[in-house]
């Protein structure tokens, strides 16, 4: 194998690591997903770039571990021993943007945060937006269809998505979708390949729908309640009275906790925080109303944002409160979603899971849409799952289920979740995805142990390093 690396240096010279410099690009975001020790990693300039390393990967049958920002919760991008790791953070360009057709087409290494504030200069949004968005890449984005605070007003990923190239595992370039604002012409291969975390392509590029960008300041509700549950009630309220919020965050006592240890703000009162954003026309209104229904529904204080800075400081407290859990330990972030009248009974069980197994789980929650994130805070050094918690872990997802939910909401599947999704997909649905996996990748080099629900053909469970 060294000397078939050494024909791929030929091709890629300095673009090609080995030996220590592999070590940092082992695993992403997830704390107790098991790395393994890569081959070599492809830190890609071009398109060309990937499609060497996928055509000697295939000649090879070499595992190839697609790479963004590293940010993933899910153990998606974490190296498989004897993989090639295809870095394409380095592939950072906005290609074009269209601002009169409002879309854009950008590399998969662009950051999530720098697409919008390009966008922004032209009077547009790309909504999206991961609480990592200043870090996360819009490739790694699509590989999970990522969410965001906004997704409850403006959807996710796949909705902004017109059209990608993807390199396929045998280096051809599959070019799909369009750059209309309709089009049915055959399958929807595009939809396909986001959320694919790569086990059928390597995206390379997208066409990404823009739109106008709401005018004026946000206007930002918080609320203070007593009960979590009250909360999570309150946030369906909400909805019922068609306030249409941009965004709509919970966080629990615990996450305020941490946060008052992270922050000046105090919230040892509180047993929940409920964020509230309003964009757009009629932004003061809604905000007054949902000020009417929060006290209604039982919040000790509520208030509204005053300036823009306020607005932002309130949202900009809800992305602070991973890295505020993980001072207190090791967070270990689930991803559970539920329909939104079914929130308040999957935070009453996170609560009693907690209790009957001797967890601390933090959750917060994108409340407007009924997705969760139960955080086990695991303590400093921990390097398994340790038994209570995945004995908790798995009567969460249990309950998602049965509420009608799924497993994971914007996160992934990864390594982390693959041994449940069984409990979510038929046998059918499993079968037709093996069948697609095998007819894009017959050879399961692509990001194998990831996604694909069972082991076995077409997996590439069985690779050879």
């Amino acid at each position: 194998m060294t000397e078939s690396v050494g024909e791929l240096r030929a091709r890629l010279g300095p673009r090609l690591l080995t030996g220590e410099a592999v070590q940092a690009y082992r695993h992403d975001a997830a704390p107790l997903a098991a790395p393994g020790v890569p081959l070599a990693v492809v830190r890609a300039r071009e398109e060309g770039d990937v499609q060497q390393a996928l055509r000697w990967a295939h000649r090879h049958h070499v595992a190839v571990v697609p790479r963004g920002g590293g940010t993933g919760l899910a153990g998606g991008a974490t190296a498989v021993d004897g993989c090639l790791v295809v870095s394409l953070a380095g592939m950072d360009r906005i290609v074009e943007m269209r601002a009169d057709d409002q879309y854009c087409v950008v590399q998969a290494g662009v950051i999530t945060a720098d697409l919008d504030r390009a966008a922004a200069r032209h009077g547009l949004m790309y909504a999206p937006d991961p609480s990592s968005h200043e870090t996360s890449t819009i490739g790694g984005n699509l590989a999970t269809n990522a969410g965001g605070l906004r997704c409850v007003k403006y959807g996710v990923t796949r909705d902004w998505t017109l059209g990608l190239r993807t390199v396929l595992a045998d280096g051809r370039v599959l070019a799909t979708g369009r750059r209309t604002v309709k089009g049915v012409a055959g399958y929807d291969l595009t939809g396909l390949l986001v959320g694919s975390e790569g086990t059928l392509g390597v995206i390379v590029e997208a066409t990404l729908r823009l739109r106008p960008r709401p005018s004026g300041a946000p206007v930002t509700v918080v609320a203070q309640f007593p009960l979590l549950e009250a909360a999570a009630t309150a946030a369906l309220e909400i909805t019922r009275a068609g306030l249409d919020p941009g965004l709509m965050e919970l966080l629990d006592a615990a996450t305020l906790a941490a946060l008052s240890d992270h922050t000046r703000m105090d919230f040892e009162d509180a047993a929940a925080l409920l964020l509230v954003q309003f964009d757009g026309a009629g932004r003061e209104d809604a905000a007054d109303a949902a000020l009417a229904v929060l006290t209604r529904g039982g919040a000790g204080t509520a208030l509204r944002s005053e300036t823009a800075s306020e607005a932002a400081e309130l949202v900009g407290l809800r992305r602070l409160a991973y890295p505020a859990l993980a001072r207190r330990g090791v967070p270990f972030t689930e991803d559970v979603c539920v329909p939104r009248s079914r929130l308040a009974e999957m935070v009453r069980h996170i609560q009693a899971v907690a209790a009957a197994h001797a967890c601390e789980i933090a959750t917060v929650a994108h409340a407007g849409d009924g997705n969760l994130h139960p955080l086990f805070v695991l303590p400093h050094g921990t390097t398994g799952i340790p038994a209570n918690v995945s004995r908790a872990a798995d009567e969460i997802f249990a309950r998602a289920l049965e509420l009608g939910g799924t497993l994971t909401g914007e996160h992934g599947v990864g390594t982390l979740k693959r041994r449940w999704l069984e409990r979510e997909m038929s046998a059918e649905c499993a079968e037709v995805t093996r069948a697609v996996k095998r007819a894009l990748d017959p050879h399961g080099i692509l990001n194998p142990g990831k996604a694909v629900p069972f082991p076995g053909e077409g997996n590439g469970d069985d690779l050879p390093g």
